[in-house]
């Protein structure tokens, strides 16, 4: 059953209440806009201020980080946005980004991550300091290059700043300098936003020194892809080696090329996905958390349906969705196998749900995530177990889906999933 909100909310609302005005003017509980200057070398992809935002409280230093979702792009018709695997905000991010419903963010309640009090879902970080990293650059924060593309209008090419880890770590310096040290810091992200919270987990946590530490990354996974395999060997292998070099992942003052020269025992350059393992062995006392649906049916298409004319050009429906899942269950299974070289590494990965088509678990609701065989009624269980820091860290793989929805929350979920835009 879908909780709408815990005996320590409801104690934190009334908290709120006594608080009052005196807490509104010290910039409490309240969404602050945060421009970084053109110095810090941060922009959106047309090359717009970038603007994050803050969500403070007085009560704790203890922090969540939540990198947005949205697609990404590597020609100029993507760039551009449009399409829901296409760049987001190819406008740039407004001031009032928070507070226009029009907005991906819609008012902070895309995720319970970034909400006092959500409708839906509980969840403890909502009682902690948020910080909103929010995403126009199309590279799935990681990127450090100017590209510019011309594949749609040769005589008007479109220059694009893909800035992500730009802006990511410009964020982490700015929270170094106008917040306390965390107590105990999170960084979690949905789909473009698992990728960078994941790629950009060493620089927060070397600038930011936080006591503890944990990682949730959703639904954006980096799969285990060597450089030189072949697309039999490991589908996203055209798409990792297309992104090295539009974003400039690997260039001089790439991210991978920073990561690799800094923690040489993470992995290797030749292959994006050893960060995923590699995390565990740099930072071997904290809890590093990935999840995903086995039948994703979004970071799938953005992973494979460029590349393979056979699912781009697939004659219905049913027969693109049956190709795009067989490669992506190809890719998981060593995934999860490279996850299990690292103690301190878990995930949570059921089988499907209807919402947002089996894309991102922490999304609206943690309903529908249930793993029942394993008595898990949602991926919360997986946020506790990485947020508490007790006993090993979970890795719940539903291997006999329910036929049915057995739990209400499951049911309300994929109930609510046609509402949804």
């Amino acid at each position: 059953m879908i909780r709408l909100i815990s005996a320590r909310m409801a104690a934190r609302v009334l908290a709120l209440g006594l608080l009052g005005a005196s807490a509104a003017h010290a910039g409490f509980f309240r969404w602050e806009a945060v421009e970084l200057p053109a110095s810090s070398g941060a922009s959106c992809g047309n090359g717009t201020p970038y603007r994050f935002f803050v969500n403070r409280t007085p009560f704790t230093s203890k922090t969540v980080v939540m990198f947005e979702g949205g697609g990404a792009c590597w020609d100029q018709a993507a760039c551009k946005g449009g399409t829901l695997l296409d760049a987001v905000n190819p406008d740039g991010i407004p001031a009032n980004y928070m507070s226009d419903f029009n907005r991906q963010a819609h008012w902070g309640l895309v995720t319970p991550f970034t909400a006092r009090i959500h409708p839906l879902q509980a969840v403890q970080t909502q009682s902690w300091n948020i910080v909103y990293l929010t995403y126009c650059t199309g590279d799935v924060h990681t990127g450090n290059k100017v590209a510019v593309y011309d594949n749609v209008n040769p005589s008007q090419p479109l220059a694009y700043y893909h800035r992500g880890a730009v802006n990511a770590k410009a964020v982490a310096t700015w929270m170094a300098k106008n917040m306390k040290q965390p107590e105990h810091l999170m960084l979690t992200g949905f789909s473009a936003g698992g990728v960078g919270s994941a790629a950009l987990y060493p620089a927060f946590r070397e600038t930011l020194a936080p006591k503890k530490m944990a990682l949730l990354s959703d639904s954006g996974p980096l799969f285990d892809v060597p450089k030189t395999a072949t697309p039999a060997q490991a589908p996203s292998v055209l798409l990792h080696n297309k992104i090295r070099t539009v974003w400039g992942l690997d260039g001089p003052q790439g991210l991978v090329t920073e990561l690799i020269g800094q923690y040489p025992q993470a992995g290797s350059a030749d292959n994006l996905g050893s960060i995923t393992a590699g995390l565990g062995k740099i930072f071997p006392k904290d809890r590093i958390g990935y999840a995903n649906f086995q039948e994703d049916t979004n970071f799938s298409a953005f992973s494979y349906q460029k590349f393979y004319p056979e699912i781009a050009n697939a004659p219905d429906e049913a027969t693109r969705l049956k190709l795009l899942n067989q490669k992506w269950r190809q890719e998981l299974t060593p995934w999860v196998a490279q996850m299990e070289t690292q103690p301190n590494i878990g995930y949570y990965i059921p089988n499907k749900r209807e919402l947002n088509g089996s894309h991102c678990l922490t999304i609206v609701t943690f309903g529908g995530t249930s793993i029942v065989e394993r008595g898990l009624s949602s991926v919360k269980s997986f946020v506790d177990n990485l947020l508490d820091g007790t006993g090993p860290v979970m890795r719940a793989w539903e291997s006999n889906p329910t036929s049915q929805r057995v739990l209400l929350s499951d049911w309300f979920a994929d109930w609510i999933a046609p509402l949804i835009p």
